[in-house]
């Protein structure tokens, strides 16, 4: 009867751990068909990535930085020229 309950024990334990391989598996495969359907929903909404989104803002902030110089510069020169400031 020892020998029959262990071999009970030890199929059930392989069954169990065959299981939770299976069940992996299945998790590994829906994450990879979810991942890759949110990545197509997203590029059928033609949404900017965050990479382009972060290097479109420094050309915004660096475009800025340089317009502010440029109408330092420009009022500078009226001042110097005794030309009223454009608005």
């Amino acid at each position: 009867m020892t020998q029959t309950t262990n071999r009970f024990f030890d199929e059930i334990g392989r069954l169990m751990n065959d299981a939770a391989g299976a069940a992996q598996g299945v998790k590994r495969e829906v994450d990879s068909v979810m991942r890759n359907q949110a990545e197509r929903v997203l590029r059928d909404l033609d949404v900017v990535r965050r990479e382009e989104f972060e290097a479109v803002k420094d050309m915004a902030r660096l475009a800025r930085e340089e317009n502010e110089a440029l109408k330092a510069r420009i009022a500078a020169l009226e001042a110097k020229l005794g030309i009223a400031p454009s608005t």
